[in-house]
């Protein structure tokens, strides 16, 4: 409900724009890139200044891991953007920025590097009583973009065209958890377990701190109409 509600006021503030400028120009861009496949509606807000709403998603997997143990991840991108473009020399060169509602979301499952055996801070676990542990990253949900780019689907020429964007959202430092619920141990070997998942978190962290900025680059397709 309340990401609903968010999306709803940046589209009523950008949309209220554009109805005060009488704007018709209207153009649609369809692009990929590190934010997953997206979609924007555009609209000519006045002469060179463009709104863009968009939905960008993607899921795939990836592996990684620390000093400590490996990881499978799964990672599930969706951001709605609400962003402004700007063409300083009134060609297809444009300055971006704006608000993005970010759902980007890390899953990740720690395996035994050799399938049995899980060693966590210098201490050895075997797999088959510690199971499956489990972790997530999320992030800052509101974050501002900044960027630059090409294209400009709402000039005075219809019809197909090319879009560029190069820029980062500026997301903070990852929120992350990592846990086991299954353990089969003695309560000892448990509570031990406990405090070395909590040391492995913080090399996860350390692992994650350079996805205070994420980086943007999309290309794609406009059609203006």
């Amino acid at each position: 409900m309340k990401k609903t509600s968010l999306i709803l006021a940046l589209s009523a503030t950008l949309f209220g724009f554009v109805n005060a400028a009488n704007a018709t120009n209207v153009g649609v861009s369809v692009d990929a890139g590190t934010t997953g496949v997206g979609i924007h509606l555009i609209f000519a807000m006045q002469l060179n200044l463009n709104a863009r709403l968009g939905v960008n998603a993607l899921n795939y997997n990836n592996t990684g891991s620390t000093s400590q143990a490996e990881y499978d991840f799964k990672l599930k991108l969706q951001t709605y953007d609400a962003l402004i473009d700007w063409f300083p020399q009134g060609g297809s060169f444009r300055l971006t920025g704006g608000l993005v509602y970010n759902g980007n979301k890390i899953e990740s499952n720690m395996r035994a590097r050799d399938g049995s055996l899980y060693v966590l801070n210098g201490n050895t676990y075997s797999a088959s009583q510690v199971g499956m542990i489990n972790g997530s990253v999320d992030f800052k949900k509101i974050a501002p973009y900044l960027g630059i780019g090409w294209g400009n689907a709402v000039t005075t020429n219809k019809g197909w065209g090319f879009s560029a964007d190069l820029g980062v959202i500026f997301q903070g430092a990852p929120n992350s958890t990592l846990t086991n619920s299954s353990c089969t141990a003695l309560a000892a070997t448990c509570k031990q377990l406990a405090i070395d998942i909590a040391g492995e978190k913080v090399n996860l962290d350390n692992r994650l701190s350079d996805l205070k900025a994420y980086p943007v680059l999309s290309m794609g397709v406009t059609y203006g109409f």
